[in-house]
Order: C-alpha cells, then structure tokens, then sequence
C-alpha cells in the first residue's frame, strides 16, 4: 500500500517539484528588497496563479498528444517543422546554459563547504559534481525519482534547521524596507517565472502516471505549489534576517549574521538544491535530444554531460545575466506555444489571447531590459 503511494503519487510530485526548484529562487529574497514586500506578494499570487494554470494547460494537452515527445516535438505535432526548429534551438541552448549555471554555482557552494577541510580549487569541485550528476542522470526516470524524492526531503530537513537555527534573528521591521516609488517594478517578473517553471517534465510525469492518468491534475497543481511555498518561506526568512544586507545570491549574505556550522547546512541546501534542479533539466534535454533529433541514449547523455562542462573548460563562467536573459524570452515564447496548442485542443479563446499578450508583452520587456 504504502509502495503504491510513493510510485502513484509522492515520486511524480518530487519529480516535478525538484524540476521546478532551482538556482532562480536564491534572487528572490534580494528582488523582494529592491521592488518591497506587497509588490513582491503581489507579483508572487499572480504569476503563481498563472504557472499553476499553465501547467494544467499543458498537463492536458499532453494527455492528447501521442507519447514520447518533449517540448520541441509538441511544437512540431501541433504547428509543423519550422516552429519545432526555432524551439528546438531555442530548448538546447537555453539548456545547455542554465546547466552550466547549475554547475558554476553548485562548484562553488561546494567549495566554500569543502575547501577548508580538503583543499582543492574550484575548477575540481566543479569536474567532481559534474560527475556525479552524470552517474544520475545515466539511469532511467525510475532510479531519477526516488533521488528526488530524498533530495527533496532533505532540502526540506535543511530549511527546517536553517529556520529554526535563524527565527531569532527575524526582524519585522527588515521586510518592510520599502524602495522608492516604481523603482524597478517589473523586475520580479522574469525572476518569478523562471524560478517556477516546470513544463519540460510534464510529459515524464505523464509516463510515469501510466495508466494511472486521473491523478495527472492533482500532481501537477501540489508539485507546483510546494515549490511556490518554498520561495514564500525562503523570501521572509532571508529578508527578516539580512534586511538591506540581503545580497544577490541570498546565501552569501546570511554569512555575516551565522557561525560556520549554520552556514555549512545554509549551503548545503543550496547544493541539493541545484543538483535537483541539474537533474531535473539534463532529463529533459537528454529526452529532447534523443526523441525530437533521434539521437541514441548514450550520446545524449553525453552530450547533456559534457557540453556544459566543457563550456566551463572554454572560458564561459558568468553566463547569468545571458541565462536570464534567454530564460525569460525562452519561457515567454513558450507560454505563447502552450496557449496556442490548448486552442488547437479546443481551449477557449477568451482566456489565451490576453495570456498571449501578456507574454509577448513580458518578452518586449525582457528584450528593452537586456539591450
């Protein structure tokens, strides 16, 4: 009974959720301070609303569409070749980056973790991550699930110390520092939409719900909403604690108010964290890669390995504003596919074109902002 629950329902949410939580949630607390508390909210309940919506949009339209598809190959099924080549590009390259940022960032929080005890340079760390998420990711979904559902759990555990280690140092008064008026304002919103996006393993929660698709929905809206609440928690703790301290990367800021024990746990939740993250997304270009350019499963897998790894190897380590900027245009275009596929399933056009302009709107701005 009990190995029923984790196969139907607690191993999909994991997956999910760990596909969902990433380095984008480490910005928030920052973004909070620039943009102030009731606007962060604001933007938080919104774009939460919509992701959720969007989700459910695609859950749906995946259950329409023959198996054994990624995004590209939904784009070609629905709308033809040139569509499906644009997103294409578009899902490896972006893919291909943002995993590089995982291990750039995860290299790091190792560093500072280990480097003290053992030595060695950042470079290694980074060459030692690299291969152990590689030994993951060269097994199956199956053995990929359960990883998640334990680094998900211990992700939680962390939090959980990590909070009760830092409530008596919240401050109130530190969430309410407000900026000046409309500094700003648009900022949260590529922030938010990238740190819960979780599209790409909509189509492996599917096969792995096989035959049990009436919980498709149920899973897809908690795993969604279990990330969204993390990022609430993470906003409120961060900010109560460094107020106007609070860095860019959230973490290193808690430095200067915690001894090194509770800066160790702090950290390694930022690993789990990103190794849940680098799983997630090199699962969903290793399936691209082999379903959508018909590549076979171990060059796939070596390549989704290798490129970023050697990307780092190249010279290329600070690839964020470049991520973010792809990432925010990546998903806006994205949204823009989805609502225009659930037409082609007979969604109602009321709802998708003032979603569409929304997106094509965040895309403009997202574009001015980078240029």
């Amino acid at each position: 009974m009990l190995g029923n629950i984790f196969k139907n329902y607690i191993y999909p949410v994991a997956v999910m959720s760990g596909s969902i939580i990433g380095v984008g949630f480490l910005a928030l607390p920052y973004i909070t301070l620039q943009v102030g508390i009731v606007t962060m909210l604001f933007y938080f309940v919104i774009l939460t609303t919509l992701i959720v919506y969007l989700h459910v949009m695609f859950a749906k339209i995946s259950l329409k569409t023959p198996d054994f598809k990624r995004f590209p190959g939904f784009v070609r099924y629905y709308f033809g070749a040139v569509p499906e080549k644009m997103t294409l590009i578009l899902t490896i390259f972006g893919s291909f980056g943002i995993l590089l940022v995982y291990l750039l960032v995860g290299g790091q929080f190792l560093t500072a973790i280990f480097s003290p005890v053992f030595g060695l340079s950042e470079s290694n760390y980074i060459i030692i991550f690299a291969t152990v998420l590689s030994l993951v990711l060269y097994f199956g979904i199956r053995a990929i699930s359960q990883i998640e559902f334990w680094a998900l759990l211990t992700l939680s555990v962390l939090f959980s110390i990590i909070f009760i280690k830092t409530s008596g140092h919240i401050q109130a008064e530190n969430l309410f520092l407000f900026p000046q008026p409309g500094a700003n304002l648009f900022l949260p919103y590529g922030a938010i939409l990238f740190a819960l996006w979780g599209t790409g393993l909509i189509p492996e929660i599917e096969e792995m719900l096989r035959p049990r698709k009436k919980l498709f929905k149920n899973i897809i809206i908690v795993a969604t909403l279990i990330p969204a609440l993390i990022y609430l928690a993470f906003i409120f703790l961060v900010l109560g604690v460094t107020g106007s301290a609070t860095s860019e990367s959230a973490l290193a800021g808690l430095k200067a108010f915690f001894n090194n024990g509770v800066m160790t746990i702090v950290l390694a939740m930022g690993v789990v964290a990103i190794f849940m993250a680098f799983v997630s997304q090199g699962l969903i270009l290793k399936k691209t890669l082999m379903y959508d350019m018909k590549i076979n499963k171990t060059l796939a897998w070596l390549l989704t390995c290798a490129v970023p790894l050697l990307l780092f190897f190249l010279g290329f380590n600070s690839f964020i504003p470049l991520i973010s900027f792809i990432g925010g245009v990546f998903l806006g275009i994205n949204g823009i596919f989805i609502l225009l596929m659930y037409k082609k399933i007979g969604g109602k056009k009321i709802i998708i074109y003032p979603l569409s302009t929304f997106f094509l709107l965040g895309i403009a701005y997202e574009i001015f902002y980078f240029l």
